[in-house]
């Protein structure tokens, strides 16, 4: 199992955006705990279909498609997907600009809300979190970087192991997991959003040759190499021998020394 930690993709300026994207996020989220996650506020600011499709176009039914992009359902919600925004966004935002990452963010965000919407225009459950915007960011950032390493932890039955892992290969998983859970999700009630993810990461797939800078190449080349594993010393990150061969030669030991 993958966790991502950051990223080895230094970005050129301060990702100034996703700073503040961050900031509202957990702004947004402290009143919502202070409110005892009251449920009116995922039903008046949430984004619900069957308002959105189902009703006279109105401020009221269309602005919740952007307020629900700063709410959350939980801890490990927000945790989550402000950890995915930090890794991944501040490149997406230097490859675009700031002004063309927000309206780039707030586009995918929309799409992904109507990808799940249309799954059931008729539901009145309300749908809240960053994560169909955060997924555009992803699909930008496969774009972009496939190669960039990702430190992640990688867990091993109960050993960890921080080490490098090719872009491609952290969001591959990701969205491939996306993919495989969509289909169980369509009959329950709640939940997570899998087909918000799936539209936000196709759209940010599709979108990012549009928003980027004309300078910025497509499929850039990773900055270190891949599969390595970090150990701390001196608060600072050293590679070792690659990881694959290290845990294969820390194996047999292991079987000679039960031998002996």
């Amino acid at each position: 199992m993958f966790f991502p930690i950051s990223d080895e993709n230094p970005s050129q300026n301060k990702p100034l955006i996703t700073y503040i994207l961050i900031g509202f996020c957990i702004f947004f989220f402290i009143l919502q705990y202070l409110s005892q996650m009251n449920i009116e506020i995922f039903l008046e600011f949430g984004f619900v279909p069957n308002n959105f499709f189902n009703t006279s176009p109105s401020l009221e039914s269309y602005f919740p498609i952007i307020s629900s992009m700063f709410l959350h359902g939980g801890l490990a919600h927000i945790v989550g997907n402000m950890l995915y925004l930090w890794i991944f966004g501040d490149n997406v935002e230097d490859a675009m600009g700031r002004t063309k990452f927000i309206i780039f963010y707030f586009l995918c965000g929309i799409i992904a809300a109507l990808a799940q919407g249309l799954v059931d225009p008729t539901s009145n459950i309300p749908m809240v979190g960053a994560s169909g915007a955060i997924a555009g960011v992803l699909g930008a950032y496969l774009m972009l970087y496939p190669r960039a390493n990702v430190k992640c932890l990688l867990f091993i039955i109960i050993i960890f192991q921080m080490i490098r892992v090719p872009a491609f290969v952290v969001l591959g998983f990701w969205i491939f997991g996306q993919f495989f859970s969509a289909p169980f999700s369509m009959d329950a009630e709640g939940g997570t959003a899998y087909f918000a993810h799936i539209g936000g990461f196709l759209a940010g797939m599709i979108l990012v040759p549009f928003f980027k800078r004309n300078e910025v190449n497509l499929f850039n080349s990773k900055v270190s190499s891949s599969w390595t594993v970090f150990e701390t010393k001196d608060n600072i990150y050293k590679s070792k021998n690659n990881f694959l061969d290290e845990f294969i030669r820390n194996s047999e030991d292991e079987i000679r020394k039960r031998k002996q």
